[in-house]
């Protein structure tokens, strides 16, 4: 906390913008022990200055970011179905960052790495504007209580980032299953002059995007999945 309350009060140093709120999660046997042995391995420690992919998966290709992976199954299942790119996954709960470490020894994946730090910080001072070929942003948490959507991850000076961060015809792909934060989304997006929609309205999912069996299980109850696909405009 700020030693100096008068220096550091919201008036004179605005609250700076994060992507997650912490909450504690209990961490399985499997998962403690793939986070001890496996992160030295697959992750990458947060660095306040521009992170070479090249040298960190050893070759260059497609480049495919991800906020807020949760427990990682459709992380590791896009990653292995597609060895041509290179994925990093960036989150902050330890339980999930286990859990994928977990998948990527089981699978044998070779081109993923995680990051366990906020994904604002990592954007703003890890990835280098125009370096990524696309980004997943898959169910962020949708805050449903409108006294709480300040705290939603899709806000324009977030969206604005990523989008600086994308080469020129890069992709972001967003998905929920929350109608009315999905129609948030696509007025965020649709605000960013970095972009352009894909799609007319909402796009169909994907085929890279595997549908989780939480998804399957809401699609047949009758609930909808809403996918957001926007590219950035040619410099």
């Amino acid at each position: 906390m700020p030693e100096d309350r008068q220096r550091n009060s919201p008036r004179n140093n605005p609250r700076p913008i994060r992507s997650f709120v912490l909450r504690q999660g209990r961490v399985s046997n499997a998962q403690a022990r793939s986070y001890e042995q496996l992160l030295p391995r697959f992750g990458i420690p947060y660095s306040p200055q521009p992170l070479d992919l090249v040298q960190v998966f050893g070759r260059q290709a497609p480049r495919i970011l991800e906020i807020g992976f949760g427990m990682g199954e459709t992380t590791a299942a896009i990653a292995a179905a597609h060895p041509e790119a290179d994925y990093l996954g960036i989150e902050v709960h330890t339980p999930g960052v286990g859990s994928l470490l977990k998948l990527i020894e089981e699978k044998g994946i070779a081109n993923l790495r995680l990051i366990q730090h906020d994904a604002v910080e990592v954007l703003r001072d890890m990835i280098a504007p125009g370096s990524l070929d696309g980004a997943h942003i898959f169910f962020p948490d949708p805050w449903p209580k409108k006294r709480h959507h300040k705290r939603r991850l899709i806000q324009p000076p977030l969206v604005a980032l990523l989008a600086s961060r994308l080469r020129p015809g890069g992709y972001a792909h967003l998905a929920t299953d929350w109608q009315e934060y999905a129609g948030q989304m696509l007025e965020v997006l649709s605000a960013e002059p970095q972009l352009e929609n894909t799609a007319d309205g909402f796009a169909s999912r994907p085929d890279y995007r595997p549908q989780t069996k939480f998804e399957t299980r809401g699609l047949r109850l009758g609930h909808g999945v809403w996918d957001i696909v926007f590219r950035r405009r040619a410099a």
